[in-house]
């Protein structure tokens, strides 16, 4: 059998040797013997690992529920169950179609409620109680909505409570609805910020791009973008692995 070093690894996927290292302390390419002399003794088993495991770490963070499944993956090629890597990858393309279908749906409802709102004032204002049975929703999540400037609610001028009319609930719906997608607040916001000053419409590709002050942002700060590219690898992943199992 012919051995590869870490330098060899490191070559072909274009990496430095010290992150092969890292990944194989991570335990994202199997175990590696060592000669007499200390070297380690790579093979192309560890190669395909490794090949796999970097396309599916280069990406971007892609959050939390992701990289787990990216990561079950990679531990199926690791104990060389290249069958179960395929049905772990088809997972996790079904899972990302699922979040882009949830994601698209909310944001082409964002787009219908800010081309079609109206402002009626006739409505009797409810309490923040109310609000909070009314959408399933707790006092502290309509208190931050508030506090992190997503909605601005008007004050009853005697006692100061908070007065929530059919304008503020609609936002509060349309906050809820983006949230439970995958959007991240600072998304929401700059959405707002938009809808606020007018603009009722390309509020989608608002959501998707960051201003140029955000110099520090998320994968759910630009959520349809991380998604699309999550789909693009996940088949990218796919076709990987049924390639190692067709040389098997």
């Amino acid at each position: 059998m012919k051995f590869l070093r870490t330098s060899d690894l490191a070559r072909a996927v274009g990496i430095h040797p010290n992150t092969v290292r890292l990944y194989l302390n991570w335990g994202l390419i199997p175990p590696v013997e060592r000669s007499p002399s200390g070297y380690r003794l790579f093979t192309h088993r560890h190669l395909d690992c490794l090949r796999l495991a970097r396309m599916i770490y280069a990406a971007p963070y892609p959050g939390r529920g992701f990289r787990a499944l990216g990561n079950e993956i990679i531990q199926c090629a690791v104990v060389e169950d290249w069958q179960g890597a395929l049905e772990k990858a088809r997972e996790h393309l079904l899972a990302v179609n699922t979040e882009l279908e949830q994601a698209d749906t909310a944001a082409d409802l964002l787009e219908h409620w800010a081309q079609n709102m109206t402002d009626d004032a006739a409505e009797e204002p409810l309490a923040i109680g109310e609000v909070s049975k009314l959408l399933g929703v707790s006092l502290d999540i309509i208190r931050n909505a508030e506090r992190n400037g997503l909605i601005t609610v008007p004050r009853n001028s005697y006692n100061k409570y908070r007065l929530f009319g059919k304008k503020e609930i609609e936002r509060l719906q349309v906050i809820r609805i983006l949230s439970k997608a995958g959007y991240s607040h600072m998304a929401i916001l700059r959405m707002f910020i938009e809808l606020d000053g007018g603009n009722t419409r390309d509020l989608k590709k608002v959501l998707d791009t960051p201003r140029a002050d955000e110099d520090i942002f998320t994968a759910a700060d630009r959520w349809l973008t991380t998604l699309h590219e999550q789909k693009k690898l996940a088949q990218q992943v796919i076709q990987l692995i049924e390639e190692q199992i067709a040389l098997r």
